[in-house]
């Protein structure tokens, strides 16, 4: 049997999609399939590619084919894409078939119906991978999903060498996606091997690039930053940009533990929770060793809130503290002496920095704003090297001593005294068209002040009016 038998010439050529494919086997990875053109004896076999056996390796019955593509699919099961000769998009898609009855019972429909189909194996998608498009230097991509997923809200955008050097650390492996250099590239990135090669990195086409020009606008949350978590992601990004981030373990529930980050020269660990979405000082920070899992199940049982833990290196701290960008661009930088911890809950007023930790700030901050636009960072500073250990992106309302600016019809005062935590619950039953006023000493830059920002609601510092 030949794979032209019957078929005309012009069908050949008018349609060609499993063509499309075998030609693209030949340069990359794609996931293994086999596939027919329909004919008046029935489904003809056309290309292949099936783990273990050479390239379009003919099978004497279509059974034989879709029993030995079963056989070696890790999901134990196919999918079936139909088309017809004069329409290449796809007429009929079906998806996670198990058995071979009900494979070899849809080809023959198919192909009865004039249409050629591509069996190939079912991949799994949420397998704690991601699929995008890389092209034109940027990498759009997500979780869960197809890459044809980044046609919805909700995916990341990197630079390409970003995307790169944040695949390999949290992977293990650089993944092959440079062809979306010289045009555009549908993949997707897989903790285990997958496909005809065997290798992480599964293409799906890849085609010429548009002619529009974007250029990539690094935004968190998205999908990936809620699976790795809001803090590791943050951090990701100061890494691959070049700051120091403290040599850092994540222990994730959904990629296997991966690390980054630089030696401070310290022994001491301090455990960190990374939510899903930044909740200002909310969940814990540990300094010293914990039983990870346990503090998962404790602060999270319904394994929603927290993506994951990181096991920190500390520095040995002379200041730390936070940086801002106010409403009209400045710079507002606070801080106290030590690891810093009370400053950021609001239970201890700024202090008076060294000009030698203040310039450190500055050269940071000017360092990530030239990458990423305005941030807003905490940091701890040694002495002599500065360490960001929180990153996110943009300005804020704030402006002076008013935190969120606004007209509300009144205006009730709480004490910065009774706490982050009580602060959180008031904020959630504030009535509207209400107003905050601070009682008391409080950093512009602590979780305080974040938590207030975060709410939306018109604050300022100072006593009642």
């Amino acid at each position: 049997m030949t794979s032209t038998e019957t078929i005309s010439t012009d069908m050949q050529d008018s349609f060609r999609k499993d063509a499309t494919l075998d030609r693209l086997a030949e340069r990359f990875n794609v996931a293994q399939f086999v596939s027919f053109a329909p004919s008046t004896q029935g489904p003809l076999q056309q290309f292949c590619r099936i783990m273990d056996l050479p390239p379009n390796v003919m099978f004497d019955t279509i059974d034989a084919a879709v029993q030995a593509l079963f056989e070696r699919s890790g999901e134990g099961s196919v999918n079936i894409r139909s088309f017809s000769e004069h329409r290449s998009q796809s007429r009929e898609f079906l998806y996670g078939l198990r058995t071979l009855d009900e494979v070899i019972k849809a080809v023959k429909r198919l192909s009865a119906e004039g249409s050629f189909t591509i069996v190939n194996e079912t991949i799994d998608v949420s397998d704690g991978g991601v699929s995008g498009v890389c092209m034109n230097g940027l990498v759009e991509f997500r979780p869960d999903a197809t890459p044809r997923g980044v046609e919805k809200p909700g995916f990341a955008t990197l630079p390409h060498e970003w995307a790169k050097s944040i695949f390999t650390t949290i992977y293990g492996f650089q993944p092959d996606i440079d062809a979306g250099l010289l045009g555009r590239l549908e993949f997707s990135l897989h903790p285990s091997p997958r496909g005809w090669k065997r290798a992480h990195v599964v293409h799906w086409e890849f085609g010429s690039s548009s002619d529009i020009e974007r250029s990539a606008d690094p935004q968190w949350p998205n999908d990936f930053s809620r699976m790795v978590g809001d803090k590791v992601y943050g951090l990701l990004i100061a890494d691959a940009i070049g700051a120091p981030v403290p040599k850092t373990t994540v222990i994730g529930r959904r990629v296997a533990p991966f690390s980054f980050g630089q030696d401070t020269g310290s022994f001491e660990r301090w455990i960190r929770t990374s939510p899903t979405e930044q909740v200002p000082g909310k969940f814990t920070t540990l300094r010293g060793w914990t039983d990870p899992f346990r503090l998962l199940q404790q602060e999270d049982p319904s394994h929603l809130a927290i993506a994951s833990v990181l096991a920190q290196q500390g520095v040995p701290a002379l200041w730390s503290g936070a940086a801002i960008e106010d409403a009209n661009g400045n710079l507002v930088i606070e801080g106290t002496a030590g690891s810093g911890e009370a400053f950021m809950k609001g239970i201890a007023a700024p202090s008076h920095l060294p000009e030698s930790a203040t310039s450190a700030v500055t050269a940071m901050h000017l360092k990530l704003r030239s990458s990423l636009g305005p941030v807003r960072f905490e940091w701890v500073y040694d002495g002599r090297q500065l360490w960001v250990v929180q990153l996110h992106r943009g300005t804020s309302f704030t402006n002076g001593t008013t935190i969120v600016p606004g007209d509300p019809e009144h205006w009730v005062v709480f004490e910065v005294a009774r706490g982050l935590e009580e602060l959180r619950d008031f904020v959630s039953k504030i009535p509207s068209r209400t107003g905050l006023v601070l009682d008391g000493q409080v950093g512009l830059t602590s979780h305080i002040a974040d938590v207030i920002r975060k709410a939306n609601i018109p604050a300022r510092m100072g006593g009642a009016s």
